[in-house]
């Protein structure tokens, strides 16, 4: 396997394309480059002993994502039975290895996560859950999160994306994010989610209104998310209606600083806290399966235009 940051990864290619993955840490997507630019973020310096720390990349948010807590302690939830148990803040999956196998043509890859004992213990349900990334061409990427439930009793989740945008900071008052009709929400400091507010079509990436928001999707989204971006010449583009997906909930936006070179759009299928909430709560039929699907495109407008 090629080595990237003294970490055994895989490579996927598709003419000036390049996509890293780390199937061991979490199925982690770490970046994407078109002829050697950044599409997906990942720093120069990496603390690989914190996987999950780490901003950049793609972690994989399930079960559940966001913060949940029961009776105010962050990290727990309250099961079908009662029984509360612990479970870290997005879930598990970000922390623990998949298993990987490469396209038949080496343009794209699933790699898959089951339960195990130590699983069962935070979140007692049979399943399977499966990420694939696949270059439909260089400038475009398929995703899908596919959830099977392998048990006797119904399944919940709320799965997710933390995709991690390059995008100089200082580059944020001229580049915008544009939506489909949304309402805009957030997390209160009790685990709460606000009520919600109208959602703007569209907003600039230094807007403090969209820092650590929800944006609730009405229904069928009319149009694609996009990341528009005119210094860099650059529209990255998300598509959440593939056929025979499952709906998607919410797109959420954040960064870490005023100087972080990245921003976070990121596709959802519920809110935190769906568990207790219901906010997205998807609850998967014994012997079921479900995908939630997105392609995201980019494309570069031409020097001299």
């Amino acid at each position: 396997m090629p080595q990237f940051q003294q970490q055994d990864i895989l490579e996927i290619t598709q003419g000036d394309a390049l996509l890293r993955i780390a199937p061991q840490a979490g199925g982690r997507l770490l970046s994407w480059q078109i002829g050697g630019v950044p599409v997906i973020h990942w720093p120069d310096s990496a603390d690989w002993s914190q996987p999950a720390r780490i901003r950049g990349g793609n972690p994989l948010l399930f079960p559940f994502l966001g913060r949940h807590r029961v009776d105010g302690r962050i990290g727990e939830w309250r099961d079908p039975a009662g029984v509360v148990r612990e479970l870290p803040m997005h879930g598990f999956a970000r922390d623990l290895p998949f298993a990987a196998t490469l396209d038949a043509d080496g343009h794209g890859v699933s790699m898959t996560l089951t339960d195990t004992e130590a699983t069962r213990a935070a979140y007692p349900f049979a399943f399977r859950f499966e990420a694939a990334y696949r270059l439909v061409d260089p400038q475009t990427l398929d995703v899908e999160l596919t959830v099977a439930n392998l048990g006797d009793a119904p399944l919940p989740h709320y799965a997710g994306h933390h995709f991690y945008f390059a995008q100089p900071h200082a580059l944020r008052g001229e580049t915008t994010v544009e939506l489909p009709p949304t309402s805009r929400r957030h997390q209160e400091a009790d685990g709460s989610i606000s009520a919600p507010t109208p959602g703007e079509p569209s907003y600039t990436l230094d807007d403090p209104r969209i820092h650590d928001r929800f944006h609730c999707l009405s229904g069928v989204p009319a149009r694609p998310v996009r990341l528009v971006s005119p210094s860099l010449r650059r529209v990255v583009e998300i598509d959440l209606q593939r056929p025979g997906s499952v709906p998607w909930y919410a797109v959420t936006t954040w960064t870490e600083a005023d100087t972080s070179d990245f921003y976070c759009v990121e596709p959802w299928l519920g809110l935190p806290d769906a568990i207790h909430n219901g906010l997205g709560l998807r609850w998967l039929a014994p012997g079921k399966t479900e995908t939630a699907a997105l392609r995201i495109a980019v494309s570069f407008e031409p020097e001299g235009r």
